[in-house]
């Protein structure tokens, strides 16, 4: 028996029929691109996260671009993130013109060091873009105390977080906007690429409508330079029917974690770390050892296969070299990409394939 990191196919089992149903109507619709369908899931995803505006794009890499760019935030600005992140997070503050500015990251949970965020602020910082990662949100009570002082937007990346909640509230909420991925492999995952801009401040909503449409007001007519950035109703449709089980699902995943949890708890490996002020949605479950490569490649061999987020930080990659970090700037990512993988993590992950996987694991470590 296989089992992999993530699959779709049992999730695709059980909605099969109300998916085809509802793709069966867009197709007889007449309208494939932002119609009803991306109108809904606006209305409804926005007051899932109790925002006035929601904005439905191409990819969770836009939905950054697009925040960034609807707060003007562009050529010579600084935006302060952090190097254990995708490339996405990374790519969309470039690929607006901005420049990325890298801090560490916390030891236990792996998110953005807030201490860090006073050492690099400068005239030319415009922006934090905290990624919420692997499932929780960053620190916000002290995050946005600093955005604050220093007149900056927070511009929450929420790729890996939709379903979280901190102090009570979603992930996406506590940002001058929100940026989500809809990317299959995500909690709210389409069966296609798609993302989602939330945001509670009119100006924003009304650029980014503008601007993930070519920056056009009405058609053929740019007011302002844009991108083409259209969330389909196909994968709209799916995102709808998904996002009424997302409560269910984020309940099994939070099961299985706590399964891991009391089975792992006396091994060798450094288990995910829940801060006491969140909701983890374990969209992975990220585990160290710094025999990494050893374990992955045993259970491996017995058909359990993991995966590493991430392996590489981005401030050591050739395609951003040109931002002039080296290795030993920010020693805590660098280390633990060397150590960190995700066990398998999905709502359909049976109980005898999670209890196969810790059975293997407790032979190896």
């Amino acid at each position: 028996m296989k089992i992999n990191v993530w699959s779709y196919k049992e999730e695709y089992k059980s909605i099969k029929k109300q998916i085809l149903k509802e793709v069966d109507k867009v197709f007889s619709s007449g309208q494939l691109i932002l119609g009803k369908n991306v109108k809904f899931l606006e209305h409804n995803f926005s007051n899932y996260l109790k925002l006035k505006y929601g904005i439905g794009v191409n990819s969770g890499t836009d939905a950054i671009q697009i925040a960034l760019m609807s707060a003007k935030i562009g050529k010579d600005d600084e935006v302060i993130t952090t190097s254990n992140t995708a490339v996405p997070t990374v790519s969309a503050i470039v690929s607006c013109g901005a420049k990325p500015v890298f801090v560490d990251i916390n030891k236990d949970d792996y998110l953005i060091d807030v201490d860090k965020i006073k050492e690099v602020i400068n005239k030319k910082t415009k922006a934090i873009i905290p990624v919420n990662l692997y499932g929780q949100c960053a620190d916000y009570d002290k995050i946005l105390p600093i955005a604050k002082k220093n007149k900056l937007i927070v511009i929450e990346d929420c790729a890996q977080s939709t379903g979280s909640f901190y102090n009570n509230k979603p992930s996406g909420s506590f940002g001058h906007l929100s940026a989500f991925s809809f990317y299959p492999t995500k909690n709210l995952g389409a069966y296609g690429d798609g993302g989602f801009i939330g945001t509670s401040i009119k100006n924003y909503a009304k650029r980014a409508f503008q601007l993930r449409n070519y920056g056009m007001k009405q058609t053929y007519y740019s007011e302002e330079h844009g991108i083409n950035s259209r969330l389909d109703e196909v994968q709209a449709a799916i995102i709808n029917i998904k996002l009424k089980k997302l409560k269910v699902w984020i309940s099994q995943r939070r099961n299985i974690a706590a399964t891991y949890n009391k089975l792992l708890k006396d091994t060798s490996l450094i288990l995910p770390q829940e801060n006491k002020k969140n909701f983890h949605s374990y969209y992975v479950y990220v585990v160290r050892h710094p025999r990494r490569k050893y374990i992955i490649n045993k259970l491996k061999k017995n058909n359990i296969f993991c995966n590493i987020s991430y392996p590489f930080p981005i401030h050591l990659m050739k395609g951003y070299s040109f931002l002039k970090y080296k290795k030993g700037n920010f020693p805590i990512t660098e280390k633990l990409s060397k150590q960190i993988f995700s066990l398998p993590m999905y709502p359909q992950l049976k109980n005898s394939m999670v209890l196969k996987i810790v059975k293997f694991l407790k032979k190896i470590i």
